[in-house]
């Protein structure tokens, strides 16, 4: 297994399969790639389906343990089935989604070797969400949420970014998984230093104060130190990377883009490695080198000042990705 230069094991691997959406969510960073949408045919610059499951085999060489498919849109690639069916056996595979393409293609997924979905829906009520998605696919949504249930996954995990258009939604999302047997809900910080905007977000603080003052129950998950509010028999947890190095101190995740590049954090843009001809020695090489390099981007990468505000560490200006 892979480790970095601060003890952090490599265990995980996002692959986003394509730039495209169907959404336009405002919120939107794309994996940390910005927004880079283009049109939904499929792009001649996106890794051929042998070479995401090269990448795959490779990540389970180095003891790499799961690997979650994102976009973009994943479901907007047609060989997702194909690409899930020739995962290795040894790593769970998961998706995130926006959920419109999951009836009628649950069941297909499952079949596949799907194990946990997420679908990202950021509100209850209809126009709430369009105004934050700018699409009129709220009932879609739901039955795909419907359809993931319906095929066995179980629980579904219903994503919601935090900032201010949303918030005043959260009661109700907290009430729906609370009643209704199979979801869960992730309540994500908005990120402003990826998607700007600053002025949408909100004390993250504020939410974790309201959740603890319903909850039954709350623990503390070993990844990033995650807290879990047991509210009626619900599950919500708060993902909250923004200015947190024990966020970053747990973070044991590579990232593929849609282009067959290997970057180490999803706060950077200047630790992209390609992985040349996609060949196994090229893929391995560019491992390697990702992980020899990677970072805590709070704490490490990002100091604070002696006026405590956060800084980039001059340590880490300009350095290329070597492999030690």
């Amino acid at each position: 297994m892979l480790e970095d230069a601060f003890g952090r094991e490599l265990t995980g691997i996002r692959v986003s399969l394509t730039d495209r959406c169907n959404f336009d969510c405002v919120y939107c960073h794309n994996e940390g790639l910005g927004d880079t949408r283009g049109p939904l045919d499929p792009q001649d610059d996106e890794m051929e389906t042998h070479e995401v499951i090269r990448v795959l085999e490779v990540a389970a060489e180095y003891g790499v343990e799961a690997v979650k498919f994102t976009g973009g849109e994943p479901m907007l690639r047609q060989d997702l089935e194909e690409i899930i069916a020739n995962t290795p056996a040894s790593m769970e595979v998961s998706m995130t989604t926006n959920g419109t393409f999951l009836p009628g293609r649950a069941e297909r997924l499952v079949d596949a070797g799907l194990e946990r979905v997420n679908v990202s829906q950021d509100s209850m009520e209809p126009e709430a969400f369009a105004q934050v998605t700018k699409t009129g696919a709220f009932d879609r949504v739901l039955e795909g949420i419907d359809a993931a249930l319906e095929a066995g996954l179980h629980p579904v995990k219903l994503n919601m970014v935090v900032f201010d258009q949303t918030a005043p939604y959260i009661p109700e999302m907290v009430d729906r998984v609370s009643s209704e047997s199979g979801l869960q809900l992730q309540l994500i910080e908005y990120m402003p230093e990826l998607t700007g905007n600053e002025e949408w977000a909100i004390d993250i603080d504020r939410v974790h104060d309201w959740l603890a003052g319903r909850a039954d129950h709350i623990e503390r998950r070993e990844m990033h130190s995650r807290r879990r509010y047991w509210v009626d028999g619900g599950m919500v947890e708060i993902v909250d990377p923004v200015e947190n190095p024990s966020f970053c101190a747990n973070c044991h995740r590579v990232r593929v883009t849609p282009q067959g590049e290997l970057k180490g954090c999803l706060n950077r843009t200047d630790d992209y490695v390609p992985m040349g001809s996609m060949s196994k020695p090229d893929i391995r090489e560019a491992f390697e080198t990702v992980v020899a390099n990677r970072v805590p981007f709070y704490g490490e990468y990002m100091v604070k000042n002696a006026n405590g505000e956060w800084e980039l560490n001059e340590a880490y200006l300009e350095q290329p990705p070597t492999a030690d």
